[in-house]
């Protein structure tokens, strides 16, 4: 199963039209929601009208500029949002001093896409993939047998083994708790022969693709006719048999 699921539903009017757009012709099995945002209101009303499969975008850094984000929501973002983006080393650390913040924020998002779409979410990654920070994983908020977001693959080597130990702790632990995929990639950097072998190892494993139609060159591809000779190429490609070049799937952005 190849699930491609476009991130930042909700965000303003014009992401939220090119993810529809994408949805609308066929290149986007899913979105991600985010609450609180300029266009949340009214791409919960699209994604009824459209029946589209959504999940929650829990965003920890970008700045809430929706008119229902009251004054003490934006002040435990803007203290959760500078923590995390003081240094990448936080991300990995549990700061006790902002549970209190984290736990709202993470509620407060919570409740406000059960309140748009009549809900709650069964299906849960974050903005920046801040999802898997510390503060959120260790205190142990989601619920279980959500649907979470894994992290990148990557191939073996491609990170430094310290970094590619820890992603392997933090999958294997949800993955005790949570359902995920096999597989994770972004759809950047846009390579034929990359996204040829993510759509083959969607043939035998469960793989989900995140794509941002916001980015132009991803829009553009989107709704070109190239992700239908990908799945022409992976068509001949099984008919022809296993390729012998032992490749492993690249990986998404970091």
């Amino acid at each position: 199963m190849l699930f491609v699921n476009a991130d930042d539903w909700g965000r303003n009017k014009e992401t939220t039209g090119r993810i529809l757009a994408c949805c609308r012709n066929g290149r986007v099995n899913g979105v991600s929601a985010m609450t609180f945002m300029k266009d949340s209101e009214r791409a919960a009303e699209l994604a009824r009208e459209n029946a589209l499969d959504t999940g929650l975008h829990l965003n920890l850094t970008l700045e809430l500029d929706g008119e229902t984000a009251g004054a003490v929501l934006r002040e435990h973002h803007r203290r959760v949002a500078a923590y995390l983006g003081a240094r990448k080393a936080n991300q990995v650390l549990f700061n006790p001093a902002l549970k209190r913040s984290f736990d709202y924020l993470f509620q407060a998002q919570w409740d406000e896409f059960r309140r748009l779409y009549g809900r709650p979410p069964d299906r849960l990654d974050g903005h920046h993939h801040m999802h898997l920070c510390m503060n959120m994983l260790l205190p142990n908020r989601y619920p279980g047998g959500l649907r979470i977001r894994r992290n990148f693959t990557f191939r073996a080597g491609e990170k430094g083994f310290a970094n590619r130990f820890y992603r392997r702790l933090v999958d294997s632990w949800l993955l005790s708790r949570f359902r995920c995929t096999d597989f994770f990639f972004s759809l950047s950097p846009i390579e034929a022969g990359r996204i040829r072998e993510i759509m083959n190892l969607s043939e035998e494993s469960s793989v989900e693709l995140m794509v941002h139609p916001a980015m132009d060159d991803e829009y553009h591809f989107l709704l070109s006719d190239c992700p239908e000779r990908m799945a022409e190429m992976k068509s001949d490609s099984r008919r022809r048999g296993p390729s012998e070049s032992g490749r492993k799937p690249v990986a998404g952005r970091a």
